[in-house]
Formats: structure tokens, C-alpha cells, sequence
């Protein structure tokens, strides 16, 4: 591998692209208020010179008919770390994406290729100078990903789900 070279992810370009794709799925979570059910959805295509984006819904079902609904989609681009990704969340002055500040309370966020599992982490910088980190673990499954999401506040964990997701009909 060689500093400063952005080519280092090529290495992990066929196992990138068994990623792409689009798919639903549910999860459900024990919460504070009882079983917490979720729809998902996560498309995962091509971006740039060997990045990848990442579009993902969440619709959260409560126990009193409401529902929730979040959506992101954020883009990755490689780094001179093999199989490390760095978000391009926003532009700079000179056109060129980068991160969020977490020290400005925006999430910071990167990705991690290894095998099987595509992960993605965000940190947040909470108001009181604590932390907290999100991991989503997206695991390669014969009916398409296999996920695992967890929220840590300053070493406690707060909430895990799981949940299967099916690669859509057609998709590759």
C-alpha cells in the first residue's frame, strides 16, 4: 500500500460491488416502550473512483399507529487505508466534498469494508462533550444483507437491532 495513493481500495472493488443493490427488509427492537417494529430499505450503488453511496429509509411503527420516518443518503469516497471509506457529505470552498464537523455537533461519519461486512459508523459530539457512536453492520446473506445497528452514549450501549434485508428482484 502506498501513503497518500487513494488507490488502495481497489483491492476491495469485487467485494464492494457484491454490495450493490437495492433492498427492504424489517427489524424489530426491544425499546424503552416495548417491541419497536421497522420497515428498511438501503440501496447501495457506485460513486466516483471506487466510492460507493449508501441511500437508506427507516420507517419506525409505534405501538399508537404513528409512525416514524427518516431517510439519508450520504456518499463515500476511498481513503489511503485499504478498505476505509470517507464520507463526502458537503462541499468546500474549492468543489471538493468532504466530511461533517463533528466538533460543530454534525455527525462524522466513515465506512469499513472487511470481507463479508460493510460497515458504517457515525460519531456525534454531544452538547456536554461526551460522545456517541452508530454502527450499522451490513452483512452479506444469501437472501441479500443481514443487518446489525447499535447506538453507544460514552461507553453505554443504548440500543441494538436486527434486521434481514432482501435484495429486490433484478437488482445485482
Amino acid at each position: 500500500m502506498t501513503l497518500g495513493s487513494a488507490s488502495s481500495s481497489l483491492g476491495n472493488s469485487g467485494i464492494l460491488q457484491k454490495f450493490f443493490g437495492s433492498y427492504t427488509g424489517q427489524s424489530i427492537s426491544l425499546a424503552d416502550q416495548g417491541l419497536s417494529e421497522r420497515d428498511l430499505a438501503v440501496t447501495i450503488k457506485p460513486y466516483q473512483n471506487e466510492g460507493f453511496s449508501l441511500d437508506w429509509t427507516t420507517i419506525t411503527k409505534r405501538a399508537d399507529g404513528k409512525s416514524k420516518h427518516q431517510s439519508y443518503s450520504v456518499a463515500f469516497e476511498p481513503t489511503p487505508r485499504e478498505g476505509i471509506y470517507r464520507a463526502a457529505q458537503r462541499r468546500n470552498m474549492f468543489g471538493h466534498f468532504t466530511p461533517l464537523d463533528p466538533m460543530a455537533g454534525e455527525p462524522y461519519l466513515w465506512a469499513h469494508l472487511s470481507n463479508d461486512t460493510l460497515t458504517v459508523q457515525a460519531l456525534i459530539i454531544t452538547e456536554d462533550g461526551g460522545y456517541e457512536i452508530q454502527t450499522y453492520e451490513r452483512r452479506l446473506a444469501p437472501h441479500g444483507l443481514d443487518l446489525t445497528f447499535s447506538r453507544i452514549a460514552d461507553g453505554k450501549i443504548l440500543k441494538t437491532i436486527n434486521g434481514v434485508l432482501r435484495k429486490a428482484e433484478g437488482a445485482k
